[in-house]
């Protein structure tokens, strides 16, 4: 039986002594890498562009958009990916530069600005008295790698209009979009969702102007 202090064929008694000494050094420079201190995330940020058809009516009411309800899982500044239907994940060194449900409140607001098409519209922290509230929840927000090769954006909301004068939802809808990436590199896919995204605000914006006036006409 071999003492542990003594050489091993091939290795000198010094030689040995000289691994052993290192080896503290070798594992205290592992301790370094802790979790959370490699490179910052890159950040991205969702900019589709407003569609709204001319033919949209103008209305003379005033809307308030409230922040979109989300799940924990896409309340958060992570770009979200599915592998299959179960496997929930992240793209790693990638994040949105705020919450999705935030970013994309900013963005309604912007497209129904942008359309020219209401008097007035701002968030529920605002000065707006509102003649109707916009309330919506994210349902879906994320990359699906199934079953096609190339990733693509699924954009879903469901939303409800809420007339402040008869405190009732006046009307609520679903709206889904998906949009193939051109590549698998986190360029495509932030483009991928900002095609999704503006169909889904577009589509938004008209239901919403159209369903209030409508409301207005009839009461």
């Amino acid at each position: 039986m071999t003492h542990p202090t003594e050489s091993r064929p091939g290795l000198s008694r010094r030689r040995l002594l000289e691994v052993l000494a290192a080896a503290p050094l070798v594992l205290s420079g592992c301790s370094s890498l802790v979790p959370g201190q490699g490179p910052p995330p890159n950040l991205y940020r969702l900019t589709p562009k407003p569609e709204i058809p001319d033919a949209l009516p103008k209305v003379n009411w005033q809307l308030e958009v409230e922040v979109p309800n989300a799940p924990a899982s896409l309340d958060s500044t992570r770009v979200a990916l599915l592998h299959d239907p179960s496997q929930f994940e992240y793209y790693a060194r990638a994040n949105w530069v705020d919450r999705v449900p935030l970013l994309i409140q900013s963005l309604l607001i912007e497209f129904f600005e942008s359309s020219g098409k209401i008097l007035s519209v701002g968030r529920d922290s605002s000065d707006v008295r509102p003649d109707y509230v916009l309330s919506t929840e994210l349902r879906e927000f994320q990359m699906y790698y199934f079953p096609d090769p190339l990733p693509s954006a699924h954009v879903g909301m469901n939303a409800r209009l809420i007339s402040t004068r008869q405190r009732s939802i006046i009307a609520s809808r679903r709206f889904d979009n998906l949009a193939s990436a051109s590549a698998d590199r986190i360029e495509s896919i932030v483009a991928a969702f900002n095609v999704a995204l503006g169909k889904v605000l577009d589509e938004i914006v008209v239901w919403t102007i159209e369903s209030g006036e409508a409301d207005r006409k009839s009461g």
